[in-house]
């Protein structure tokens, strides 16, 4: 029997190159930045409550819509708003759009708080004059929490609004999901925005 002989791990050494390393580097340049309020001078106070309000109001509306339609549909029932068009249908939604990774529950546990941290990193990071961006952030981060509320509690998201267009029959959704859509659409629109004056400066150069 051939018996492999195993190096002694260096925790020392490991825990000098995990402090070392780039990612740990910024975090920590980040946290100090924040408790120097560095970022002060960029969000006035108004702004802030302006946007926790925004936060609040995404979150208090998913949560109201869903309780209304768990108490006035049953699962699976659906009732027409605009023919052909537009329904309520109540679902419990085990998964992602599509049913993707239906019954992964303690992924999104384990994903949601870690994209939320993301979400602050990021929102931080942007610039002052990056105002879709910010509040792109400010919608989705309410929207993200919305959804996580229920898979934390219930173990499903409540899914209840549907819509058939062009024949085409939508993944059903409910108002976090909404918000979701709408940042990220902020997000992506002031990309767009950046990318168009960086090609419109280079060719007045």
């Amino acid at each position: 029997m051939r018996v492999i002989k195993m190096n002694k791990i260096d925790s020392k050494a490991v825990k000098e190159k995990i402090a070392s390393s780039d990612f740990v580097t910024q975090t920590s340049a980040f946290i100090k930045k924040i408790k120097n309020r560095e970022y002060a001078f960029e969000l006035s106070k108004r702004t802030v409550i302006f946007m926790a309000f925004i936060i609040a109001g995404v979150i208090f509306g998913d949560q109201l819509t869903k309780m209304l339609a768990d108490r006035k549909l049953m699962e699976m029932q659906s009732y027409e708003i605009i023919d052909n068009f537009f329904y309520f249908t109540y679902v419990h939604n085990y998964g992602m759009a599509w049913s993707m990774l239906d019954g992964a529950r303690w992924l999104f546990l384990i994903i949601t708080p870690l994209a939320l941290a993301g979400m602050i990193y990021f929102f931080f990071a942007t610039k002052k004059h990056e105002v879709l961006t910010r509040y792109g952030i400010v919608l989705v981060f309410g929207g993200a929490v919305g959804n996580y509320i229920d898979r934390l509690l219930l173990g499903y998201v409540r899914d209840f609004i549907q819509f058939y267009i062009f024949g085409y029959d939508f993944p059903i959704f409910n108002v976090a999901d909404i918000a979701v859509v709408i940042g990220m659409g902020m997000i992506i629109l002031e990309i767009f925005i950046q990318e168009y004056q960086i090609w419109k400066l280079s060719k007045s150069l």
